[in-house]
């Protein structure tokens, strides 16, 4: 539990289960502020978690220490323009969990001196088993990194970059990557019926192995690399496998997929820079 008070400017899904995260970890309801356009969003959420709801952006922040924009990209510029100066007046961190948005275009919104972190969160952060990546500005200090990263914890894993261009190869790896293990599993759920499963078997044998072979990794202390040789017996069922996948030049493939991700993700950040510059 702590001190500060936090608000939430979009109650969409991203930003409830970070509203339930923070709960589930003792946060208490009456320091959680959340404003939103649609009113059955807000007693949505109201009921659901008894915090503070409003439909007035510059209000909650006039009641809170750090704002979390929890906006889509494409309004991100019209509302941080309309709290540039409520902001200045009250100083809260800014937290921003929008794609694509750097830091720079924040601050050109909001003013150079304004504490910002940006954050990636991808979307196991529904279930409180994100992977999410921070990234602060020089104006934000020890505190608020910690402020921040307690929020971010409250539904997964937090790691710090100091470089924010690599916030496009987060985006290919970790943004992205919950497609790439779904499809991995799509296909073996697949191939498991082709060998005769039924479908509802093949489907738990995958999900219950991803599940846990990435809970074996989590909790171990060995890479991934070794865990694959604890399980793969020389001349056996595994090492069969393990050597189509390598004829195939697998590795190829998941260097030229997420190369391919991170160059679009520079070329809509881009796209959307140039775009809300054109608008001003």
């Amino acid at each position: 539990m702590s001190n500060y008070k936090i608000g939430f400017i979009g109650g969409g899904n991203m930003a409830s289960s970070l509203m339930g995260g923070l709960l589930a970890d003792g946060e208490l309801a009456s320091h959680i502020w959340v404003s939103d356009t649609n009113e059955a969003c807000l007693e949505n959420l109201a009921r659901r978690f008894n915090i503070n709801i409003c439909q007035d952006n510059k209000e909650l922040v006039s009641a809170v220490d750090m704002v979390v924009f929890a906006v889509k990209p494409q309004v991100m510029q019209e509302v941080a323009s309309e709290l540039k100066e409520v902001i200045h007046e009250h100083k809260p961190l800014v937290i921003s969990i929008a794609a694509g948005i750097r830091e720079s275009n924040l601050s050109a919104w909001l003013g150079d001196d304004v504490a910002i972190v940006r954050t990636m969160p991808n979307t196991p952060a529904l279930v409180q088993s994100a992977a999410t990546v921070l990234y602060a500005n020089k104006q934000v200090n020890s505190a608020q990194r910690d402020q921040a990263e307690s929020i971010m914890r409250a539904v997964g894993v937090t790691v710090w970059v100091e470089d924010e261009n690599l916030m496009d190869a987060v985006t290919a790896l970790s943004g992205s990557g919950p497609a790439y293990l779904f499809l991995v599993m799509e296909m073996m759920e697949h191939a498991g019926q082709k060998l005769g499963l039924p479908q509802e078997v093949a489907r738990l044998l995958t999900v219950q192995t991803a599940f846990g072979a990435a809970k074996m990794a989590l909790e171990s202390s060995e890479s991934v690399d070794t865990l694959r040789k604890y399980v793969t017996s020389p001349g056996g069922t595994t090492e069969q496998a393990l050597n189509v996948f390598q004829q195939s030049e697998i590795q190829q493939i998941f260097d030229d997929a997420l190369g391919a991700a991170h160059e679009r993700s520079i070329e809509l950040a881009e796209q959307l820079s140039t775009k809300q510059q054109g608008e001003k």
